[in-house]
């Protein structure tokens, strides 16, 4: 079954989130220090990430012009507007935003090797083994997210599933028509793009800044754009 690992990754999250709930009542001391010890991690594996880079003007011109189209378009905005409908809807008091705790997972789920690589390998070669693993790492995390940042990490799911989803149910299209020149660079960029957003979360999960990394979230498909533009500029013309 070629969805499987994705079902059980999105599955993972959403037992997660559940556990997390329940996790939710602890003292606000201890839920503080949590908060400022998963914040530490999450900035570091952002720094990590962002060092995959072997373009580094990419993630630069990605993130300009993403930030731009972000804030013209307000998606901070936005998902907090959805946030707030969601809280209205479910009629349950969120213990911390909706809209911070699905950009925070969604970001953290979906940005990087594993969620790409695993997706391939699933439609490729039907071996979810890649996404077996990110479903251990991503259900643990929802637990220490909803225990921090409320119910809003559910919902991440729902984008996980899709883009990983979409991934496997083309893969062959995708190793058939794209390089893995070309794709190696997608990875490595995109992921190094995306790794300085999830840098700027832990900043914000410290209190250190507030970053409306919302609005950087186009960045990430004009990082994919400008990689294919530099490699067809490459191949066609050197």
């Amino acid at each position: 079954m070629v969805l499987l690992g994705t079902i059980v990754n999105g599955a993972a999250i959403v037992v997660g989130t559940l556990v997390g709930t329940v996790s939710s009542r602890i003292p606000e001391r201890m839920k503080t220090t949590i908060m400022q010890g998963l914040a530490l991690v999450v900035a570091v594996i952002g720094l990590q990430m962002a060092m995959k880079s072997e373009q580094f003007l990419i993630v630069i011109g990605s993130l300009v012009l993403g930030g731009m189209l972000g804030e013209y378009w307000d998606l901070e905005g936005k998902l907090n507007q959805l946030g707030k409908w969601i809280e209205m809807k479910t009629g349950a008091a969120s213990e911390g935003s909706v809209a911070q705790g699905f950009v925070t997972a969604t970001l953290v789920y979906v940005v990087g090797a594993m969620a790409i690589l695993g997706a391939l390998d699933s439609g490729l070669r039907n071996d979810h083994s890649i996404l077996f693993t990110k479903s251990l790492i991503d259900g643990f995390t929802a637990i220490m997210f909803t225990a921090t940042l409320g119910y809003g990490v559910l919902f991440s799911a729902i984008p996980v599933m899709i883009y990983q989803g979409i991934i496997a149910l083309f893969a062959s299209q995708i190793n058939q028509f794209v390089p893995q020149s070309l794709l190696d660079a997608f990875i490595a960029e995109v992921t190094s793009a995306g790794g300085i957003m999830i840098l700027a979360i832990g900043l914000n999960l410290l209190g250190i800044i507030k970053i409306r990394v919302a609005n950087f979230l186009p960045a990430l498909l004009i990082a994919a754009f400008l990689v294919t533009c530099v490699y067809l500029v490459q191949t066609n013309f050197l």
